[in-house]
């Protein structure tokens, strides 16, 4: 694993929140902690799994925005690369030696499409989605003025009503513009159904999936009657990868919240009825928060309110812990109530926060520890990189 960016310039409490080799109870609060064994354990099952079923697994680098994660996610969980939603992050990766790099996502803007252009001059593979012929001159046009090729994959909407077309014969018009637009090359589709993710149950996840097989399977089967072969048929998330590779049509899945696991996610419900976050994964990311105040009997005020992370999927969970429940929140204040006053000034609590994705994105730096201690410091690294 990497150590910090220079650590001997970093200033504990100023630049960084720890160092290597500190006490966990010596950690600047509020900040994320990663529990480097479960992450590691959580990586590797699901390498494992994908690699049993014959799958590529794309790692989402939304979810983290982390170099350091993504390569830990190559390494133990031999994972292909990463997909990412905007260029920005894209670049970030790349930069970062990330070399097969999907942006999951349309890229219209002018300007954004030249920086796309540009990505396999980082040395990576540059994929994109696409869902409008309209775009397909313009990427073209780009790729051929910077002398690179762009990959696309046609964007099928099956079930999210985002971006995405919803019928076969739009794939097939989108497909033959690519495959005939000098500097871009058809590489398949993209077929992310994310609305179904956060379903409780698993039987109501899996007939939304059903819906979106059906359409995959009559796009790569009129692709290749064309002779356009799909070298990537993508989707898959935490809530729904293992339909997707038992389905026989896709081939990448693109999990992203598995490595971390967080509060809402964790609810959902496996074919045996269980939440899949006592068995299936394991919570790895917290935000490690202090007790600031305890001058009401019953209830503590800890350091991490709103600005420290997202709460739009729910509040965060005190992990490992009954006797205390985190109940409301304000910009820099949450609140712990406490009924039999167990908390005292300055102890730490880990919180699992809602919301991974955009909780991580508020913050510099993950602090990873291990045994009790500090082990690595690792930089959000395209934190902010929305654009």
């Amino acid at each position: 694993m990497n150590a910090p960016a220079r650590p001997e310039t970093l200033e504990v409490g100023y630049d960084i929140p720890a160092l290597p080799g500190m006490e966990e109870a010596e950690i600047q609060t509020p900040c994320l902690i990663l529990d480097l064994d479960a992450l590691e354990r959580n990586i590797r099952k699901m390498g494992d799994y994908a690699r049993a079923h014959g799958m590529r697994h794309r790692v989402h680098g939304k979810m983290h925005k982390s170099v350091d994660v993504a390569k830990l996610q190559m390494e133990l969980g031999g994972a292909c690369g990463v997909c990412c939603q905007k260029v920005s992050e894209a670049e970030v990766f790349a930069r970062g030696g990330i070399t097969d790099v999907l942006v999951s996502n349309q890229v219209r803007d002018p300007a954004k499409i030249d920086r796309l252009a540009r990505l396999p001059k980082l040395g990576a593979r540059a994929i994109v989605c696409v869902d409008d012929v309209a775009n397909v001159a313009d990427l073209s046009a780009a790729a051929e003025r910077h002398g690179t090729t762009v990959e696309c994959l046609v964007e099928i909407d099956c079930g999210a009503g985002r971006c995405g077309v919803t019928t076969t014969p739009e794939v097939l018009e989108i497909a033959r513009a690519i495959d005939a637009a000098p500097g871009l090359k058809f590489a398949g589709l993209q077929a992310y159904q994310g609305a179904m993710q956060h379903l409780d149950s698993y039987q109501d996840r899996k007939a939304k999936i059903d819906i979106a097989v059906a359409m995959v399977k009559d796009a790569v089967d009129a692709l290749k009657a064309e002779g356009l072969e799909c070298d990537i048929v993508s989707g898959g998330g935490t809530g729904s990868y293992y339909f997707e590779s038992t389905s026989g049509v896709y081939n990448e899945l693109q999990c992203g919240s598995y490595a971390f696991m967080d509060a809402d996610y964790g609810r959902i419900l496996d074919k045996e009825g269980r939440r899949i976050d006592q068995g299936e994964w394991e919570n790895a990311l917290f935000i490690l928060t202090s007790v600031m105040s305890h001058a009401k009997a019953d209830k503590a005020i800890v350091d991490a309110g709103l600005k420290a992370q997202s709460v739009d999927s729910g509040l965060p969970v005190v992990f490992g812990r009954t006797d205390v429940t985190y109940v409301k929140c304000s910009d820099e204040h949450g609140v712990v109530a406490d009924p039999d006053g167990v908390l005292k000034v300055n102890d730490k609590l880990r919180i699992v926060p809602g919301h991974c994705d955009p909780t991580c994105n508020v913050h510099d730096w993950y602090v990873g520890v291990r045994g009790g201690k500090v082990e690595v410091v690792w930089p959000v690294s395209a934190r902010g990189k929305a654009y």
